[in-house]
């Protein structure tokens, strides 16, 4: 970090969950090697393949400087916007978070949807919708701005195929046994009912829920159903989905979750990626039928509305997951919160900063 001296960032929440862009390309910051994202984030996550074993490189110290205390926050996410694979996106991104990179991110890509508009990287209607195409690790997926009076009123992700790959997985925590469902929707997610283990979805069970949610993770390591055909990129489980039922709604089924991702993270939201996951799930299950939704609850109140496209109504967005699946899409807010111009003083001992 000596030749660092400053970082623009522009900062966004989806749900609630934080999201902070850096445009690699405007900040003229040294590229990640590959030809494409995908390959970008393989060489930002390193031989390990885990995405949290420790990284060198210059770019990979200005993630480090933006999640970590004092100028971030373990539970702050965050995107550097590259260059897109070809001219059919409009922007390419490499997710992070404080334990290093993900594939995938819903609700980062709904707040990239905003951006892009707000930028006039994409130009927009006062009324209507545009459509933000983007490169991410995973594939291409696709975020739909809503406009109505000159101002964004909400943003539809479109992701990558979603596709069930276990169910009913038993899985051994310190609060008892459970059965986990694996469903890969860009990134792997697990699936367990929170009353199985004895929780509610709230607040107050935030400590267990997270203790919970990395036992089932590590307890999955090494389950086949977390292998994806895509290859060790898109392997193995980066989140544990710990919901609840709640009544259903005229339109469908209606969930409370809290997505417990990389290290012990909560997602604020209610997870962009991992509503793919469910939805797999719930069609799977025959619990969505045409042109209902699932009303997706966050731990802290919030809202996102998924559905399952008809099986043609891909139209070429959703690439990248390959094989069988079902496409989705999910719909939420995202509202800028501020822009900062964060600093790293010569002879500040912390440097990058902490974590805690």
């Amino acid at each position: 970090m000596t030749e660092l001296t400053a970082v623009r960032t522009v900062d966004y929440h989806t749900g609630g969950e934080p999201f902070r862009i850096v445009d690699t390309r405007a900040a003229e910051l040294p590229p990640v090697p590959g030809d494409t994202v995908a390959e970008r984030c393989a060489t930002a996550i390193g031989p390990g393949g885990s995405g949290t074993a420790p990284r060198r490189g210059e770019l990979d110290d200005v993630r480090r400087l933006l999640v970590q205390e004092p100028r971030g926050h373990a539970g702050m996410y965050g995107g550097f916007v590259v260059s897109p694979d070809d001219d059919g996106a409009h922007l390419g991104v490499l997710f992070w978070h404080k334990d290093g990179y993900s594939t995938a991110c819903g609700h980062g890509t709904m707040a990239l949807g905003a951006w892009a508009v707000d930028t006039g990287l994409v130009a927009a209607p006062d009324h209507g919708d545009v459509q933000v195409r983007i490169d991410v690790p995973s594939g291409r997926v696709a975020a739909t701005v809503h406009r109505d009076g000159g101002r964004t009123t909400g943003v539809t992700f479109r992701n990558v195929p979603a596709r069930v790959a276990a169910r009913k997985v038993p899985v051994a925590t310190t609060l008892g046994l459970a059965e986990a469902d694996i469903a890969h929707a860009g990134a792997c997610y697990a699936s367990v009912r929170a009353r199985d283990l004895g929780l509610e979805v709230s607040r107050a069970a935030l400590p267990d829920l997270v203790r919970a949610g990395r036992e089932i993770r590590t307890a999955l390591a090494t389950h086949p159903g977390t292998w994806h055909p895509g290859g060790p990129l898109l392997s193995g489980v980066y989140g544990v989905i710990l919901y609840e039922e709640l009544p259903d709604t005229p339109f469908g089924p209606h969930q409370r979750n809290v997505t417990v991702f990389a290290d012990g993270q909560i997602d604020r939201s209610p997870c962009g990626s991992g509503t793919s996951a469910r939805l797999a799930l719930l069609a799977q299950d025959g619990r969505l039928g045409a042109g209902e939704d699932l009303l997706h609850e966050s731990v802290v109140g919030t809202v996102f509305t998924g559905r399952v496209l008809p099986s043609d109504g891909g139209e070429g967005e959703g690439e990248g997951e390959g094989g069988d699946g079902v496409v989705t899409e999910v719909t939420g807010t995202a509202y800028r919160t501020g822009e900062h111009l964060f600093t790293l003083a010569p002879h500040d001992a912390l440097g990058p900063g902490f974590l805690l």
